[in-house]
């Protein structure tokens, strides 16, 4: 089917939400635990030693939100908008080049060990898609692996 050029590019301009999950990882402690802990970003006091500073420069936080300059980006603010409690936290990004949404998600295995996994959402178009794949990737399993080394 051919279509006029208006058309077409309407359809190259839609920007569905794409999509991009890490590996699930086990944690040793309950999932009450885990949830309390990340649910109050002032906990990052504790361990930002452990952020490499070539990765993330500049950072700021309070209970309910974080601040950090990633290269490329630049700097970029990310609030909670809802906690579920002990089963998920959802945040959405401010100050990005593009409209993106994380999610942590925490499941119980038993009473002291639980599984988690980062979801992140951004709206694209399907031609920067696969532009942002593996840096979005990456950058999700770097930070379960950090969530699942927490010391809870």
């Amino acid at each position: 089917m051919e279509y006029p050029f208006n058309e077409f590019f309407f359809y190259i301009q839609i920007k569905p939400m794409a999509k991009f999950e890490s590996s699930i990882k086990t944690i040793a402690s309950s999932q009450e635990k885990v949830y309390d802990f990340l649910s109050d970003l002032t906990h990052i006091e504790a361990f930002k030693e452990q952020i490499p500073d070539h990765l993330v420069k500049d950072l700021s936080f309070d209970a309910d939100s974080i601040t950090l300059s990633v290269a490329p980006i630049g700097k970029v603010t990310f609030n909670i908008i809802e906690r579920e409690p002990h089963k998920c936290i959802k945040f959405k990004a401010s100050n990005s080049p593009v409209p993106l949404d994380l999610w942590i998600q925490i499941v119980a295995i038993e009473e002291n060990s639980c599984k988690t996994k980062l979801t992140a959402g951004v709206e694209v178009n399907p031609f920067m898609k696969g532009m942002i794949q593996k840096p979005i990737s990456d950058g999700l399993e770097k930070m379960v692996e950090l969530i699942a080394n927490l010391p809870y």
